[in-house]
Parts: C-alpha cells; structure tokens; sequence
C-alpha cells in the first residue's frame, strides 16, 4: 500500500513531528486541525465559534490539497474545552457540513496544544 504524506500552505504547518495529512489506499486521514492562521501562524479567535471556524477551514484546505473535500468526509473527530460550548460548535459545523453529515463523535478534553478550544481531525475519501 502507497502512503503518501500532503502538505499545503493553505493550513498551519504541522506543530510537531507528523504530516498534516496522509493519502492511503483511497482515503484520506487529516491530523488533528487547529485555529491558526496559517498566514501568520498565530492563534485565531478568543470564542469557541470562532476557533472552530478556523480549525473547521484548515481541516478543509489540507482535504483540498489532498484532492478531497468537505463532500467527501465520513468521520469527523472533534476535541472540545467545554462541553458546554457543544451548541455553539454545531452552529459553526453545520455551516461546513450542510448537506454531507458525516460520522462524528465529540469528547471534551482538559487541554489541547496551545490552549485552543477546539480541535477536530477526519477521514474522508478520494
């Protein structure tokens, strides 16, 4: 099986020693997407909503260099702060994921890297 590791300066480069996404046997596994510019490499957003908006975007860009999309994802994992800010994400998700509802689990976390609020990686198809 022929692995192949994207990059694309369209989502924040990788934070540590992985790929921002591998392509593997007709899929697609994006890493764990973060609210960063990936302009300026600096945080996005001081709400939940805002952040995922971005985490949401650069989870989308790194799919689209990997010659995927949103149309094409069938799970999603998603790490919260807070569960209590669950509404609020679905709000910002549903705006990505408005006819494709792919397989989606939530969990609430004590921290993420950098003290975001918000992560969420998936795995799509070609």
């Amino acid at each position: 099986m022929k692995m192949e590791a994207i990059h694309t300066n369209n989502a924040p480069a990788a934070i540590g020693p992985y790929s921002q996404a591998i392509r593997a046997n007709g899929f697609v596994f994006v890493s764990g997407q973060i609210p960063i510019d990936p302009k300026t490499a600096q945080l996005v957003g001081e709400d939940l909503p805002a952040q995922a908006g971005q985490s949401l975007e650069n989870m989308k860009q790194v799919l689209l260099a990997a010659g995927s999309g949103l149309e094409s994802v069938v799970s999603v994992d998603v790490f919260i702060t807070d569960m209590s800010q669950f509404g609020a994400f679905n709000q910002v998700y549903e705006t990505f994921f408005s006819t494709n509802k792919p397989a989606r689990a939530v969990v609430e976390v004590s921290t993420l890297p950098r003290g975001v609020m918000v992560e969420v990686k998936c795995v799509a198809i070609l």
